[in-house]
């Protein structure tokens, strides 16, 4: 199982072992060296007296502050780790020490004075835990790799989950791909004692609807900034050069500026590619340029992107169909080169409805406001429209956007951003699986989480879904694996507790002010950015997948989307699926999303179910 997750920490590695009578724990840890480079710093690591163990995956930001008020109760450590805060902290409080805790973290516990595993997970979910409880007994990891390791777990394949990945292009925790295996949510902690578990959480998304509006714009602006300042100042503490993302856009750049401003001398990477029609590096090197920062860029050729494709199993454990991995996966290694820390900017758009599915939400209701023959002759002139492989072009956006119509709120922003939904899911799955399904909601996530968080009004609660589907269970994710495959942490200073709790009870206009994104944080980036990095539109990691489909990848998806695969698979229907294939070929209808998501699923099940054996994955270089 360590093995298995070597990647994550290449630096050192440690395990405890204890044999208890009925009860045996075993903790192992694979270090990424970053706060104390000493060998006192080694994990698992333990109290005094050696009754608490830990091993902690991430960052404790506030760990000296909390360090101090436990040397003043009499606790006595020997390093200077993070991670020595979180043992003495759960004894003076147990449960409760996530509350102190602030940072990005997955961390098992055990206290052998009461024979208990404690896992925890961080507020928004930056840091992976997966579980398995099975014959009377747990057994956990950071990915799932090493979970497959072990041979009481199980590799029976969820259709519910496979249902919910179809539509979503990720996996909606606390479910995984695997029947066997869950995922701790992020906000949650696990207790695990006498063979039984019990799980909580212990923070939730603050999102309101009627926040008050106690401050002038101004002094929201003055007051974010600030909080942006230190969550910045937080992550650049470690032993170990931190460096910095920087893509071109506002979020990575209001996190370089204000690094900039805190620390002399820092380092920024950037990728750029040779088709200039998905190239941003020109942006990244005006941000850098502006803000005196090292900048390094490299160039990759899409050939080099392309041969990643077959090796996303490799990164991944379970379907994700986010292409922004392939980019990001050698943007990391790029930065591995001479980093270990980076800062990003991860989590504006979910804060701050950056995305264009927040302005299509406004649109939809200027559309719904249209007489029915209007509607219809839209529809009409639509689906007439030539098709073009562009990224992001018009006829695309406006196919995609017609899509919502009659579904809705809060599942059309998953619609918009999803692969296959009502029939033509039915279509895709053969009946036979269609019947194990035929009771089940593919959506009961966004069901389970509206109700969970109170809110009536429409945005508020697109965006409380946002953060708890979309950011954790994709964007996050993809920066995980794509990172920490490459021995690399990123640190989200926009994702930091005070920030988000600040955002979270801002009035809505200071978010999304009429179709203007991201208003306030535009706001507190004034004087620090260049206004047209500040206002330029979103582009994020565009990839030319259709074009690819249709050229580059067409052998490989035809090979993995073959006749021979689907039949013997018993998934997927192979007629619709042959009909998706010919209709993209012909260039009659973009089925980008679509296809994508099922080469996706099929190198996965290659990967681990076909081909499965108890060998350690390798990793791709």
């Amino acid at each position: 199982m360590g093995r298995a997750l070597a990647h994550r920490g290449p630096d050192d590695e440690g395990e405890m072992i204890r044999n208890t009578g009925a009860m045996s724990v075993g903790l192992g840890h694979k270090r990424l060296s970053i706060i104390d480079l000493s060998t006192a710093g080694k994990q698992p690591m333990a109290n005094e007296d050696e009754t608490v163990w830990v091993s902690l995956n991430g960052e404790i930001y506030n760990y000296q502050e909390l360090r101090k008020e436990l040397e003043d109760k009499g606790h006595r450590f020997r390093s200077h780790s993070d991670t020595e805060v979180i043992v003495h902290l759960y004894e003076e409080r147990g449960a409760g020490c996530l509350d102190a805790l602030n940072g990005m973290f997955a961390f098992a516990l055990w206290d052998g004075r009461n024979n208990s595993l404690f896992l925890a997970r961080d507020r928004v979910g930056k840091k992976p835990l997966h579980y398995c409880i099975t014959e009377g007994q747990i057994i956990f990891a950071s990915e799932i790799k090493a979970l497959l390791q072990h041979p009481r777990v199980s590799r029976d394949i969820d259709l519910r989950a496979l249902s919910k990945y179809l539509s979503y292009e990720y996996i909606p925790a606390p479910d995984t791909i695997f029947r066997s295996i869950k995922k701790l949510e992020p906000g949650h902690f696990l207790l695990y004692t006498n063979r039984e578990s019990r799980s909580a959480r212990y923070w939730n998304i603050p999102l309101e609807d009627d926040p008050p509006e106690n401050r002038s714009e101004a002094q929201y602006t003055e007051e974010l900034r600030d909080l942006l300042e230190r969550s910045v100042r937080r992550r650049l503490v470690a032993d170990v050069p931190v460096g910095l993302f920087v893509s071109g856009g506002l979020d990575s750049g209001i996190v370089a500026a204000l690094a900039a401003k805190a620390k002399d001398q820092l380092q920024c990477f950037s990728i750029g590619f040779d088709e200039p029609s998905f190239d941003e590096s020109a942006y990244a090197k005006q941000v850098a340029a502006s803000l005196g920062v090292k900048h390094h860029l490299k160039v990759f050729s899409a050939q080099e992107m392309l041969r990643l494709v077959p090796k996303l199993p490799q990164i991944l454990d379970e379907p994700l169909a986010d292409p922004s991995i392939l980019p990001l996966y050698l943007l990391s290694s790029f930065a591995a080169e001479r980093m270990k820390v980076v800062l990003s900017g991860d989590g504006g758009d979910e804060l701050f409805a950056g995305y264009q599915t927040f302005q299509a939400h406004k649109l939809m209701h200027y559309y719904h406001a249209l007489p029915g023959f209007v509607r219809n002759s839209l529809k009409k002139f639509s689906s007439h429209l030539p098709v073009s492989h562009g990224y992001l072009s018009a006829d695309y956006k406006i196919k995609q956007f017609l899509k919502g119509d009659g579904v809705c709120a809060e599942s059309r922003f998953f619609v918009w951003r999803g692969a296959f939904h009502g029939e033509e899911k039915n279509e895709l799955l053969r009946a036979e699986i269609r019947r194990e399904l035929e009771h089940h909601d593919c959506y009961e996530d966004i069901d389970r989480y509206v109700q969970e968080s109170g809110l009536s009004k429409e945005l508020e609660r697109i965006l409380y879904l946002s953060m708890k589907l979309y950011l954790q269970d994709n964007n996050l994710v993809t920066v995980d694996r794509a990172s920490m495959a490459n021995g690399l942490e990123v640190r989200c200073p926009l994702l930091d507790q005070d920030v988000v709790e600040f955002v979270c009870r801002l009035p809505a206009k200071y978010k999304l002010n009429g179709l203007r994104t991201k208003y306030l944080l535009k706001r507190a980036a004034g004087g620090l950015l260049p206004r047209r990095v500040i206002y330029r539109q979103k582009k994020g990691f565009a990839i030319p997948l259709a074009q690819w489909l249709n050229a580059e990848l067409k052998d490989f998806m035809l090979e993995y989307l073959s006749e021979e695969r689907i039949r013997k698979q018993g998934i997927f229907n192979f007629p619709y699926v042959k009909r998706l294939i010919d209709e993209q070929l012909a260039k009659t209808i973009d089925h980008r999303e679509s296809l994508w998501t099922l080469l996706v699923f099929q190198g996965w099940y290659d990967s681990y179910l076909d081909g499965a054996s108890r060998a350690v994955v390798s990793y791709c270089g």
